[in-house]
């Protein structure tokens, strides 16, 4: 009996007088029970040899062996940043069932049986991959929105005395064809190893390149920044630094180039500049009016030319100095005569005869008050307002600072008594609102206190906070109107005299919507006990009158909220539970 090796088994096929017993048929029968249903021997799915197996352990070593590779991250480069996505997220995913069924066992056919048995080639067959291109059009959006890299253009800027480059930036985003794209992921992800892929990528070029950047460094932003400018003006010398420059400097972009922006009306109003130009010209200076014994407003002192820098004079002088050396950082400024609005010989001409309206508020004796109250007056009084103009107590006052005249005081903040710098002007404040009201011109901004003082008429008072309300009114009476205000321990008083148009008769209405007062604690030091209050709306009105004859009225509503109790207690000391809901938040001042 003869015996025949086939791919390392054994078939014992029996020989009779040198004829083969089975023949072709028993060959065929030997190649099916040897090699049917398994993968050909020598097969190798990326050096993984699956010859001999069943699919199913086939499959099985695939999974093993090559999966963990195919399911790393994938990385991908976009321009000149490299990002790491997982293969799932990008639609990408190894198919060993259909890997296993391309390796296949050849056929079931005599030929294919027969040649298995004969043969014993190698076979590398390649891996079979999926991808979702929905999914990774998907993925390849989101990656692209997080990973683009916006064009910049080249800069220079200016900080603390110093210029500094700003590099341009070259804009960088995902082509917006995904073809290419997703061909590469594929290709990459078939070959499983870990080499960035490539993405296209789409480019734009900055307007102002890094050679443009350099040389508006070396040019202009350099020597700006190199050591002081030096103005002369009525034989001063007023240097102005770079850290004082800086903040009024600038380089814009005009097409390619880099061009120098001063900004002298800024520069003209910084502190540094302005206090030693004020110091070194005199301001106009309008004839100074006072009220005679009389009751007459007359001149008292005479005005006075100035001049002053503008800002076109400023820019004019400092702009050609930011590039020079040695002296040639140093120049002369420019001024302009300034004519007072008012002369005494045009006072003559303003229309200010008779008195319009006289208000008086009284208030209890406290050093804040007498302090804050008198300092505001004192700022207020000789006030002219010519026909047209507007009146504002923020303007004219200024802002309540220690280092202005005023003191700390108590005033209304969050619906309750608080100390503010400050405090107390608001009954100047009620005072003008009540002598612009008899004067019968227009309020143009005003707001009352958040809840009601005894002290002022219901409905016609007024409080202001620096950078938030305002009190405004418009001359609107034809002629201008001269203010006159003082004060006592107790009083301020306010008068206005100008030319009159109007007789001004006051109405009230009744409480409305009265709503009571709860309790609250508060804690020292900052704590201020406050009296209970009820709130209320009520409305107060004016007549217009000329010549005994009505000719307009006018209403103004106020909202009052009640005046909550409040007590105080140490500030260790535990809070009692609030009795009822804060009151709403109030404007100061009290």
């Amino acid at each position: 009996m003869a015996r025949i090796r086939i791919h390392g088994r054994r078939a014992v096929l029996p020989v009779a007088g040198g004829t083969l017993a089975v023949g072709l048929g028993g060959l065929y029968l030997t190649g099916l029970l040897l090699t049917g249903g398994q993968v050909a021997e020598g097969t190798t799915v990326r050096g993984i040899d699956i010859g001999g197996m069943s699919p199913a352990k086939a499959q099985a070593e695939l999974d093993r062996r090559l999966g963990p590779a195919f399911a790393a991250p994938i990385a991908l480069k976009i321009g000149d940043r490299t990002e790491k996505a997982d293969a799932a997220a990008l639609g990408l995913t190894l198919d060993t069932a259909a890997t296993v069924k391309n390796a296949g066992s050849g056929g079931s056919g005599p030929v294919a049986v027969l040649g298995r048995l004969f043969t014993s080639s190698e076979r590398a067959v390649e891996p079979v991959v999926r991808m979702d291109e929905n999914k990774a059009r998907t993925a390849l959006d989101g990656i692209g929105a997080a990973t683009e890299q916006k064009v910049r253009d080249g800069q220079v800027s200016f900080e603390k005395g110093r210029a500094k480059a700003v590099e341009p930036v070259t804009g960088v985003r995902l082509a917006e064809n995904r073809d290419q794209a997703l061909a590469d992921l594929r290709a990459a992800y078939l070959r499983a190893d870990a080499a960035p892929v490539v993405l296209p990528v789409q480019q734009t070029q900055p307007k102002i390149g890094a050679a443009e950047t350099a040389r508006a460094m070396k040019e202009f932003a350099e020597p700006a920044m190199s050591g002081p400018v030096t103005l002369t003006l009525a034989g001063r010398r007023i240097p102005i630094t770079p850290a004082v420059l800086d903040g009024h400097l600038e380089m814009k972009a005009e097409g390619n180039r880099l061009v120098p922006v001063l900004d002298a009306k800024g520069l003209l109003a910084d502190p540094a500049v302005a206090r030693p130009l004020a110091q070194a010209v005199p301001s106009a200076r309008d004839a100074r009016l006072g009220v005679d014994t009389a009751g007459r407003v007359q001149v008292v002192s005479e005005a006075r030319t100035g001049a002053q820098v503008t800002a076109k004079a400023l820019g004019d002088a400092v702009r050609p100095l930011l590039t020079g050396t040695g002296a040639g950082r140093t120049g002369a400024v420019a001024t302009e005569a300034v004519r007072p609005r008012i002369t005494g010989e045009s006072a003559a001409q303003l229309g200010i005869r008779e008195q319009l309206s006289s208000f008086t508020v009284n208030f209890p004796a406290a050093p804040y008050r007498i302090t804050n109250i008198g300092r505001a007056a004192e700022l207020i009084d000789g006030s002219v307002v010519l026909p047209g103009e507007q009146w504002s107590f923020n303007r004219t006052v200024g802002e309540r600072t220690k280092e202005s005249g005023f003191v700390d005081g108590i005033m209304i903040n969050d619906g309750q008594y608080t100390k503010s710098p400050g405090g107390g002007v608001s009954a100047v404040a009620t005072t003008m609102f009540n002598a612009m009201f008899f004067a019968g011109v227009k309020p143009i901004e005003f707001g009352a206190h958040s809840f009601y003082i005894e002290r002022y008429p219901e409905g016609r008072e007024a409080t202001v906070a620096w950078g938030t309300l305002d009190l405004r009114w418009l001359n609107d009476s034809g002629h201008a109107i001269y203010v006159q205000a003082e004060s006592d321990d107790t009083s301020v008083t306010i008068r206005l005299f100008g030319t009159k148009k109007y007789e001004i008769e006051a109405t009230q209405g009744p409480r409305t919507q009265i709503k009571e007062p709860g309790k609250r604690t508060g804690t020292l030091p900052k704590c201020e006990v406050q009296t209970p209050l009820e709130g209320f709306d009520v409305t107060v009105g004016r007549i217009f009158r000329q010549d005994g004859r009505e000719v307009k009225r006018e209403n103004f509503t106020t909202h009052y909220t009640p005046r909550d109790e409040v007590t105080c207690t140490p500030a260790d000391a535990p809070a009692p539970a609030p009795a009822s809901p804060a009151a709403p938040k109030g404007t100061p001042a009290a």
